[in-house]
């Protein structure tokens, strides 16, 4: 496996497939070939439960680990008691006999190329058997990559990033075990091959993404989520509900293109399937009804643990199926931003990833209406309280039986915008981009940073819903909501 991977980086470098040779389109953005014809379930495995955190010491022992490096973020040790990072020390201290520990805590909240960095280093420093990572996304995300990275020592930092930022290149080798316990009811990491961050040379938003960096076990405990102050269960609920909005509506598996050459090639990000429709439709469906209660009362454990299990089934079906614009317009937002905003929750003046994803929403649906208005006023009832029915193809059609007149795309693209509203009023979402200081001068800039998350980009419905002119329109929308 190690001459493999050697095998393999180097060839990335040379900008030729190591499998099919330097005519290969399958890692190309924008590539034409054969549309996709099958689709995968993967997904970590998942124990939900309260208390299961107390669990997570007897998994490490089972893996045979003599090493644990523990991640998490430094605050979670200031909560009283200690809080999840201490009840998770304590689960391997009670089931760990003989095995070193190690705790990492060098979290940036929005990580970065750098923050990721240190990390790895401190990793390959440790070289531990396994990793227990305690926290949101952000750590998740970081334990993600000192895990990658540890487990391909010859790979240099962009080997693995999404192109263009990036060579992209397949992941060779399998990693370390790596459990994940999150603390906050949003990113749902513990259930996806991706991991995000600021790539701060270019100013911008990327990824890593591969099947292979997917914890092994998500642990998922609601005492872990409920001491989320109330401004980041609001952050974290939107965000929430654009994996669920963002799955069910992006292009179909089966109108994806290229058809990747080779099994191993298949992105971890398909496209809408009937595996991923039924996780976010029902995802959705407890979001509706949970999400602003939970918000009210962060007492109210019955409808924090139903926000945290909403989080973890559209964990699943975003992590199977993808997300478009709105994630792709968020990156922008959120790496652009110059007010001094500072969301209920949080202690320092940047946007949370869930308000900077469904700023944009609105307009977004609006548009992305046409390409299937059937689903798009599925999802507007939903969101109202209604209970449609599941409606799951098994194969798209093809765009031409899928195109509906422009009277009720644009009702159903409506519909769905008014009832996101409601949401974001109701929480205090502020009141579009112009409220955090961008205005139309901005326009050309945010679209500049956006056009490059081809990963997602190309996840939207119709490529029109892509373009450089849609999403000026999208931003110019977006300015003010309400």
């Amino acid at each position: 496996m190690a001459s493999r991977a050697r095998a393999l980086i180097a060839a990335a470098r040379r900008q030729r497939c190591p499998w099919h040779g330097a005519s290969c389109g399958a890692h190309s953005h924008g590539a034409r070939g054969p549309p996709e014809y099958a689709f995968e379930m993967a997904s970590s495995s998942v124990r939900f439960g309260r208390g299961v955190s107390g669990e997570v010491g007897h998994d490490v022992a089972h893996s045979g680990a003599k090493k644990v490096m523990v991640v998490s973020d430094a605050r979670l040790s200031a909560l009283p008691g200690g809080g999840p990072l201490r009840r998770v020390l304590d689960s391997l201290t009670a089931h760990c006999s003989g095995a070193s520990v190690e705790v990492y805590t060098d979290i940036e909240c929005e990580p970065t190329d750098s923050s990721f960095q240190r990390a790895i280093a401190a990793a390959r420093r440790a070289s531990p058997d396994a990793f227990v990572v305690v926290g949101g996304g952000s750590a998740i995300d970081t334990a993600k990559t000192m895990n990658l990275y540890l487990c391909h020592p010859d790979a240099a930092f962009l080997d693995f990033v999404n192109a263009p930022t990036g060579k992209g290149l397949p992941v060779p080798n399998a990693l370390r075990p790596l459990y994940a316990l999150p603390t906050t009811a949003g990113t749902r990491s513990e259930t996806t091959g991706v991991a995000i961050f600021d790539h701060e040379p270019s100013n911008a938003k990327t990824g890593i993404a591969s099947r292979r960096i997917k914890p092994t076990l998500g642990l998922v405990d609601p005492d872990n989520t409920s001491t989320m102050p109330r401004g980041v269960a609001v952050a974290s609920g939107f965000d929430v509900l654009c994996h669920a909005l963002e799955s069910y509506t992006a292009i179909p598996y089966d109108e994806r293109l290229p058809r990747p050459a080779s099994p191993e090639l298949r992105p971890a990000y398909q496209g809408a399937n009937p595996f991923s429709d039924v996780w976010s439709l029902h995802a959705l469906r407890l979001l509706a009804k949970y999400f602003r209660r939970s918000c009210a009362d962060r007492d109210d454990k019955e409808a924090n643990e139903a926000m945290t299990l909403a989080a973890t089934m559209a964990g699943i079906g975003f992590g199977n199926a993808g997300v478009h614009l709105a994630h792709g317009c968020s990156y922008a937002v959120s790496g652009l931003n110059r007010s001094k905003f500072v969301m209920d929750g949080y202690d320092a003046p940047f946007v949370p990833h869930g308000v900077s994803v469904v700023l944009t929403a609105p307009a977004i649906f609006s548009a992305t209406a046409a390409a299937n208005a059937e689903r798009h006023a599925e999802l507007a009832a939903i969101l109202r309280g209604l209970n449609p029915p599941i409606n799951v193809a098994l194969s798209s059609g093809g765009p031409q039986k899928r195109r509906t007149s422009e009277d009720s795309a644009a009702s159903a693209g409506a519909a769905l915008a008014e009832q996101l509203k409601i949401y974001m009023q109701t929480l205090g979402v502020p009141d579009g981009l112009g409220s955090l200081g961008f205005t139309s001068r901005d326009v050309p800039a945010l679209v500049e940073a956006t056009l490059p998350q081809r990963r997602v980009l190309n996840l939207a419905p119709s490529e029109e819903n892509a373009s450089a002119e849609a999403l000026a329109r999208i931003f110019e929308n977006s300015m003010k909501i309400y």
